[in-house]
């Protein structure tokens, strides 16, 4: 019988665009509200494992969903520091999550990374999380996170040299908005963005 083609290996190499240049910390002292939607789209590396930025959420020392909002804690210190630092902090005790430190120092606000298209490392990501599907390996704050090897050791480190690195998005895209998830106070403002008809989101927004 003829030699039959052996399948192509579920291991296989994938190359993706190089990435374009990292965000600088200027990027970073912006209004939070300038700077959530424009980090969608952009990719977020830690260690080389990451992914394109599909959902974030912005918070603000303004309203009281913000963990800044009663002003500095041992926990939230880093929100107050300067732009362009990753604050890392526990979810209901289970979860890691980061956020990226925005606007001048004292301001206290920031964005959660809330999902991610995975692009980079997705064979690490799939050992870390114990998951081979793709589209659910970083579909919400705390999974992207352990896809990420994330942690407290990453609390306070600059999201401008490694071992994290945030990428300019390629292309300008479409955005939904709409009210923040999981949340009990200021659930009306409409500050969760993301990347429209994404299957990478960890939940979809209203029609």
């Amino acid at each position: 019988m003829p030699k039959q083609p052996a399948p192509p290996s579920s291991n296989a190499a994938v190359t993706f665009p190089p990435l374009r240049k990292p965000l600088g910390r200027n990027f970073f002292e912006r209004s939070v509200h300038d700077v959530a939607p424009e980090l969608i789209g952009a990719t977020l590396l830690v260690g080389g494992v990451g992914g394109v930025i599909v959902e974030v959420e912005a918070y603000h020392q303004s309203e009281p969903a913000a963990h800044s909002y009663r002003g500095p804690t041992p926990r939230t210190m880093v929100m107050f520091g300067p732009a362009g630092f990753a604050y890392v902090y526990r979810s209901y005790g289970m979860h890691w999550c980061i956020n990226f430190v925005c606007e001048p120092e004292g301001s206290a606000a920031a964005v959660l990374i809330r999902a991610l298209q995975p692009t980079h490392g997705i064979a690490m990501m799939r050992r870390r999380r114990r998951l081979e599907d793709e589209k659910a390996l970083c579909s919400g704050p705390g999974k992207l996170t352990s896809a990420l090897g994330i942690t407290n050791k990453h609390n306070g480190l600059p999201l401008t040299a490694p071992p994290i690195s945030v990428h300019a998005r390629k292309l300008e895209p479409e955005i939904a908005m709409g009210p923040r998830i999981g949340i009990t106070k200021a659930v009306e403002l409409p500050w969760r963005y993301g990347l429209k008809g994404s299957r990478f989101l960890s939940k979809a927004f209203p029609a």
